[in-house]
């Protein structure tokens, strides 16, 4: 695998599995669906963030870091998963987490990932709903500075230049398992919040020379935002990476999965999240890997998919986000 000349971190578990859907499969008798497991990442129940905070805890040591800063919503998944890095490593973590409106659940205050931050050892600072988190971080970091310590601030979702270079390697894996097991695949299909994990994989795939469709199911804005979102930080890290860059047409998501906002339920995420569970023992999440494989199901139901293709569906973990949505996803 190439040396993307960035330092890093071992903290997961490579290669994830790659492997196929055989019972969704059988049911749908369309397009072959096939899941890579970034959920068996290793890193406190995994996810796709270990990926990105093995180079994001390297850039950290690097500088001396003694405290790792981060935000996210209050179940955010890359804030445990951040959490357990600076435990794994022993720096420091706090973790700026904001109240995400139109969330009734009663677990979803106290269960799931909150549950496993402060397990994990950080300092929690909840937010109300529509505060700058990244001024609240920075603030944070003056008084942490003038106390001595070297405070190390990641961005939402780890989704930077640094960060992006665990789905650039990503990229690179994924492609020598396609050459191992001798398979091809027609599209991918992920996640898209932050856009890390889309642009970091974009990039690797073309740094293989592979040219896969990456189509992003949008979890909190709409296409044209997010695809410039994507689009953006693509060029920074094919820039850092010294790579012709990829144009706007490679930038693909679908907007119409995600209901009313960021976190919210949707009936078509409880149907994805029981149907991967009940046929495949598959676990999903509410916020992310529910709704882009219920975005997934959907294209193939309405035909996008020739049904002689075979999709990978890139599973970004977060099923510790269950528990915080158990009043919607219990069937009592």
């Amino acid at each position: 695998m190439q040396n993307l000349s960035h330092p890093k971190i071992q903290l997961g578990h490579w290669p994830t599995p790659l492997e196929p859907l055989l019972r969704i499969n059988e049911m749908h008798k369309g397009p072959e669906l096939w899941v890579k497991r970034d959920d068996c990442s290793g890193l406190a129940f995994g996810g796709n963030k270990t990926r990105k905070l093995e180079y994001l805890l390297g850039d950290a040591q690097l500088k001396g870091a003694t405290t790792l800063l981060t935000a996210g919503g209050l179940q955010s998944n890359h804030a445990r998963q951040t959490a357990a890095a600076a435990a794994r490593v022993g720096l420091g973590c706090e973790l700026f987490l904001e109240h995400v409106e139109g969330v009734s659940e009663k677990d979803y205050n106290h269960s799931g990932n909150l549950l496993l931050d402060q397990l994990l050892g950080a300092r929690l600072h909840r937010l109300p709903a529509g505060q700058d988190l990244d001024a609240a971080m920075a603030l944070r970091a003056q008084t942490l500075d003038a106390l001595g310590q070297v405070p190390y601030v990641m961005p939402v979702g780890g989704s930077n230049v640094i960060g992006s270079m665990g789905y650039v390697e990503c990229g690179l894996e994924l492609t020598q398992q396609i050459q191992r097991q001798q398979l091809s695949f027609d599209a991918i299909v992920l996640a898209t919040g932050s856009a890390g994990t889309q642009a970091g994989l974009l990039a690797g795939l073309a740094l293989a020379g592979i040219d896969i469709p990456v189509l992003g199911i949008t979890v909190s804005r709409a296409s044209s935002e997010q695809c410039e979102k994507v689009l953006t930080l693509l060029h920074q890290v094919q820039e850092s990476l010294q790579q012709p860059e990829l144009n706007a047409d490679h930038v693909i998501c679908f907007d119409q999965y995600y209901g009313s906002g960021y976190g919210d339920p949707t009936p078509a995420m409880i149907e994805a999240v029981r149907l991967a569970a009940s046929l495949e023992g598959l676990l999903l999440d509410p916020v992310y890997s529910g709704k882009a494989f219920a975005g997934l199901l959907d294209l193939v139901r309405h035909g996008y998919f020739d049904t002689s293709e075979r999709i990978l569906f890139l599973h970004t973990g977060g099923a510790p986000g269950l528990f915080a949505y158990s009043e919607c996803l219990s069937e009592h």
